[in-house]
């Protein structure tokens, strides 16, 4: 019986379209812009000589180019992750590396199963497709979850700039001197073009639509707020910060408390499918007797679709919005 083999072959595949997307990117553009890294990407690039209104340009062209694109057919599905995650290929490249990992995923399943021809293109472009969007995806939320901790500290760090008698805009370059990746080049951005003449209000609330961050949001309206009537942005900042430290120590508990049930569908889900594996292993003819049975290939559609739907309903349940 072949199927154990095959779907093996298939993860296997997949797991190496993973891996190789990964260290195309590593190869491209170095471990400088990775999202480990301990880098400001934008000071490194200052400190290597290049212009500031040439980082900023370079920057800038990262940032929009994948929303520029998402009238491409299939590239839409990937365009607002990759923006987020600001992945440097750029929307011609990326959609290269998908073509070269279904072929790749077209030679292993060639090589290694006896699928048929459309199945195999069809298995091949989904691979591929998926194993890039899986990909973009876990960085995107790395690097978004990396943003939602610094945010507070950096809040906090404006504080104490403007109540020692400094400017907003010199409060947001200290933020870009400051911080880290990935908030430190993102602010980095926001004071160069405050100083070639944008509005700094403008120019986050073009931040916060952009990385769709409830908090960012709430800095952009706060100093949007304070240039239209006055006040203390010092003091406003500062409860701010507050809040958004409340709010993250309500999503961080709110998470530990659902972790049980979120693990629970992942197990329920996973366990039928690692029981079918241990049968097909220690007896590969368990399902010979009911293989040419009708409703054999009907029945794993729907085990599928369900083992599917209780993964979505989980994810549903326990997805609670702070």
């Amino acid at each position: 019986m072949q199927l154990p083999v095959e779907a093996i072959i298939y993860v296997v595949i997949f797991a190496a379209v993973f891996a190789l997307v990964e260290g195309i990117y590593l190869v491209a553009f170095g471990k400088s812009i990775s999202l480990n890294s301990r880098v400001n990407r934008r000071l490194d690039m200052l400190d290597k000589g290049a212009g500031r209104e040439q980082v900023l340009e370079q920057l800038r062209k990262e940032m929009q180019q994948h929303m520029k694109s998402q009238s491409i057919p299939l590239y839409s599905l990937l365009a607002d992750k990759a923006q987020k995650a600001a992945i440097a290929f750029s929307p011609r490249q990326l959609i290269m590396v998908m073509v070269l990992l279904s072929c790749f995923a077209f030679v292993g399943l060639s090589v290694g199963t006896a699928t048929e021809m459309v199945l195999r293109v069809a298995l091949s472009v989904l691979i591929g497709v998926g194993g890039v969007y899986t990909w973009v995806n876990r960085k995107a939320s790395k690097r978004m979850s990396m943003m939602e901790e610094q945010l507070p500290d950096a809040v906090e760090l404006m504080v104490r700039s403007l109540r020692v008698g400094n400017p907003f805009v010199s409060s947001v370059q200290i933020v870009a001197s400051e911080v880290q990746d990935p908030l430190g080049t993102e602010f980095g951005i926001i004071a160069d073009e405050c100083a070639y003449g944008r509005d700094v209000g403008e120019a986050l609330t073009d931040l916060a639509q952009r990385l769709d961050m409830q908090d960012l949001r709430f800095l952009a309206v706060a100093v949007g707020i304070q240039q239209q009537s006055g006040g203390n942005l010092a003091e406003i900042l500062a409860g701010l910060a507050k809040v958004i430290r409340a709010r993250f120590r309500l999503f961080r508990r709110v998470k530990a408390i659902t972790a049980e049930a979120q693990w629970s569908g992942k197990f329920l889900s996973g366990f039928p499918l690692f029981c079918l594996v241990f049968i097909l292993v220690t007896d590969p003819g368990y399902y010979d007797d009911v293989l040419d049975h009708p409703y054999f290939i009907p029945a794993c559609f729907f085990v599928g679709i369900m083992l599917t739907l209780n993964l979505i309903v989980m994810r549903v349940l326990t997805n609670i919005k702070v």
